[in-house]
């Protein structure tokens, strides 16, 4: 038996509503992918600033405090911020960075290396 005209016109109303559940779900599903990779980069960035500050105590520690920031530089994430502070011969290193250039607002990323400088390098340099 055909569907009555009733039934054919129910049909239609209800027509666009799988269209309008699918194009929600794509753009939840989006959001979620974009703050995933957003948290991944920030992951990969936070190791950066944790090598860039390892390398950057040893390489003051042996006694090439210059070579060290350049080697940070390359190392870090571009907009880390990179200090060294040498107090006799105790060195420390802070890098710190915005994840993702700024797009995971209120997460900051943090390194700190600590070294305690050669003797070979204290006497070269006191």
């Amino acid at each position: 038996m055909p569907p009555t005209r009733r039934g054919r016109r129910k049909l239609d109303r209800d027509g666009g509503a799988v269209t309008v559940e699918a194009a929600i779900a794509l753009a939840g599903f989006v959001a979620v992918l974009t703050l995933a990779l957003g948290a991944i980069s920030a992951a990969i960035d936070q190791l950066r600033c944790i090598d860039a500050a390892r390398e950057a105590a040893r390489l003051v520690a042996r006694g090439e405090p210059d070579r060290a920031r350049a080697v940070a530089e390359e190392i870090a994430p571009g907009n880390a911020a990179i200090a060294i502070t040498v107090e006799d011969d105790t060195i420390q290193v802070d890098v710190r960075a915005a994840p993702v250039n700024g797009l995971l607002p209120g997460l900051d990323l943090h390194a700190e290396a600590y070294a305690i400088a050669e003797p070979a390098a204290t006497e070269a340099n006191p």
